[in-house]
């Protein structure tokens, strides 16, 4: 027994039930229903401003050791908050609270947690308009405000 149907006119049948069982597919209905872009802090834009709440440590994962440094950024567009990472040693240093900061996805798949830092998906790459990794390798000065 055949559950399509054959023939010379079946062609909407088909197509109609096509559409329908496209719902089933879990990557077709979260792209649908912008499921990925709602649950983004972003709102599924490239990058993010943001004031510095808090600086915090968080440990990294098994089987590396370690404080990763990160900070607490509460964003501006939605003021939610997130978590930040900071690349490159000392630029810790570079960064107070209440400082604004630009933030991007770290880079890993899906929009997930990069390397062995759990729960983050962000890192700051600007302090107040100017870039960290020029602050950190004394390139320029941080702007008082």
């Amino acid at each position: 027994m055949r559950k399509s149907p054959l023939g010379l006119f079946a062609g909407r049948v088909l197509a109609s039930k096509k559409k329908k069982q496209r719902w089933a597919i879990s990557t077709y209905k979260r792209r649908k229903l912008g499921i990925d872009v709602k649950s983004d802090p972003l709102r599924g834009a490239p990058q993010g401003r943001g004031i510095v709440l808090e600086k915090v440590g968080i440990a990294a994962k098994q089987p590396n050791s370690g404080i990763r440094k990160c900070v607490r950024v509460q964003l501006i567009k939605n003021g939610k908050t997130v978590t930040a990472f900071l690349p490159r040693d000392g630029a810790m240093n570079f960064i107070d609270e209440h400082d604004e900061v630009t933030i991007h996805g770290m880079g890993a798949t899906q929009g997930g947690a990069m390397g062995d830092i759990p729960g983050v998906k962000f890192k700051v790459f600007k302090v107040n308009g100017t870039s960290l990794h020029e602050l950190v390798i004394g390139k320029k000065e941080k702007p008082r405000r």
